[in-house]
């Protein structure tokens, strides 16, 4: 498995995840700039990747803004940072890390700040590995030998720095000879599932076919699909998910053919702030990714369009929440209070 963050050199490098499956090319990010603008463009996405390397933006934050003391830098890079990606709430939960660690330590001087946020970074990093495989073992539990699994988007190390989520189930269902394929949506409009999951996939050789982000009707409809899993970008307090736009319809089609529809996601990505759905925010991206394929226009070019970069899947639709501390099932809401109090989250 490939990890797409790295601290290398007084830098923090980041796999341009615009370039797979083609070429691997690695930017340097010397700046809280820099990083934002790689969460902006995608070259580094996954809501506990971007939470991950928002953390790292804020250690380099620190070494900009001569003449503004710590607090000011760290606030003038949060914001900064906060400000990339609003769905994906592991943003805002790393962001938050760093503010409390800098109150509880009281920096005065910057180079300390940065290293202890750097340190911060580094444990983010280790947790998601560790939370990683614990939610892989306990997602491949919920497979059977001969599942089919149909999966949307990227939810694997390339998403977390770890095994994955929803990813990481599928590959420890594999390793433990529960699955037979996967069916890897392509992902419109940016291709996540056709340039990510299925390089990531090829590596660790495990079987898939790629197919249109239509055809998953036809698949559950002839009985070729047996669980459908997805990772998630925000996780509100009554289990409704935020996740890649296109999850919602997968839901419906999964509970009217009776196919169970699990959501994979670290206790990072449940937010107990947010009460339901209807208070999540959803990020609209370029006009641009839907009217055009590669750098090529697929639309004449006075087309108008809406780019929707996520949807919301009602709570009553998911099967089970996997997470590194257990499976959660209905009523969600009662379980995640409870596993959040456990994790000292809530």
């Amino acid at each position: 498995m490939v990890s797409p963050i790295r601290w290398h050199d007084g830098a923090l490098e980041l796999l341009d995840q615009r370039r797979l499956p083609g070429e691997e090319v690695w930017l340097r990010c010397h700046s809280h700039e820099e990083v934002a603008r790689a969460i902006e463009s995608l070259a580094v996405r996954g809501a506990p990747a971007i939470g991950i390397a928002a953390a790292y933006g804020l250690a380099l934050g620190l070494g900009r803004g001569a003449g503004a003391d710590v607090r000011s830098r760290l606030e003038a890079a949060a914001d900064r940072l906060g400000r990339t990606r609003p769905t994906a709430v592991n943003l805002a939960w790393a962001l938050d890390r760093g503010r409390r660690l800098l109150d509880e330590q009281g920096w005065s001087d910057p180079e300390q700040a940065a290293a202890g946020l750097r340190d911060l970074a580094d444990r983010l990093l280790r947790d998601q590995i560790v939370a990683d495989e614990r939610l892989a073992e306990a997602g491949a539990a919920l497979l059977a030998p001969g599942d089919r699994v149909l999966t949307h988007c990227n939810t694997g190390a390339l998403a977390t720095g770890g095994l994955g989520t929803a990813g990481g189930v599928i590959h420890a269902a594999w390793q433990r000879g529960r699955l037979a394929m996967v069916w890897v949506d392509e992902t419109r409009p940016l291709l996540q599932g056709a340039r990510l999951t299925a390089w990531e996939l090829a590596r660790a050789g495990v079987p898939y076919r790629l197919v249109t982000d239509s055809s998953a009707g036809l698949l559950m409809a002839r009985g070729l699909v047996d669980r459908v899993i997805v990772g998630a970008d925000r996780i509100a307090a009554n289990g409704d998910v935020a996740n890649k736009i296109g999850t919602y319809p997968l839901a419906v089609l999964a509970r009217h053919h009776r196919v169970p529809f699990y959501v994979a996601a670290p206790l990072s990505t449940i937010d107990p702030g947010t009460g339901g759905g209807e208070e999540i925010p959803i990020e609209r991206r370029d006009d641009a990714e839907v009217t055009t394929l590669a750098g090529t226009r697929i639309a004449p070019a006075d087309a108008p369009a809406e780019n929707w970069a996520f949807d919301v899947t009602p709570a009553e639709l998911v099967t089970a929440i996997i997470t590194e501390r257990g499976v959660l099932e209905p009523p969600f809401e009662p379980a995640i209070a409870e596993v959040l109090g456990e994790a000292g989250e809530g």
